[in-house]
């Protein structure tokens, strides 16, 4: 153990499997922050939808079509019809965000692994911490 009042030896070899590791570790931190990127674009979709829900509850003519849109085309349907579709794509929305959450978590895992391992060895002379880390 070195003493507080001797330098610490900076000359840390990095080995070609301490390089991979890191490239690892660069690798599934870009994955995870694009994961996090897209759950946040689902949610927002995910609060369009049900916006779109409540306007749809809020309607007091039943009777009149309702534009909804299909791709970049807007097709009318009956309120019902426009509901059942909103519903479809709130399901479909809620199953994709589960999954991208579940697919950032397993990104996550992997990250501390790595983070033990290159720690352990480079100790504060590697920052693999993220600017945001949420």
């Amino acid at each position: 153990m070195a003493s507080p009042n001797k330098p610490k030896d900076k000359d840390i070899k990095v080995t070609f499997e301490d390089q991979q590791k890191i490239n690892k570790f660069a690798r599934n931190n870009a994955r995870l922050q694009d994961y996090k990127e897209e759950v946040k674009n689902k949610k927002k979709e995910l609060q369009n939808v049900e916006d779109a829900e409540n306007d749809l509850l809020m309607r007091e003519d039943d009777t009149e079509p309702v534009p909804y849109q299909i791709g970049e085309v807007f097709v009318s349907f009956t309120t019902d019809g426009v509901g059942e579709m909103l519903e479809k794509a709130k399901a479909t929305l809620e199953e994709e965000i589960k999954t991208i959450e579940n697919q950032a978590e397993f990104h996550k895992k992997i990250l501390q692994d790595l983070k033990v391992e290159l720690y352990a060895k480079f100790g504060n002379e590697i920052n693999l911490e993220a600017e945001d880390d949420s």
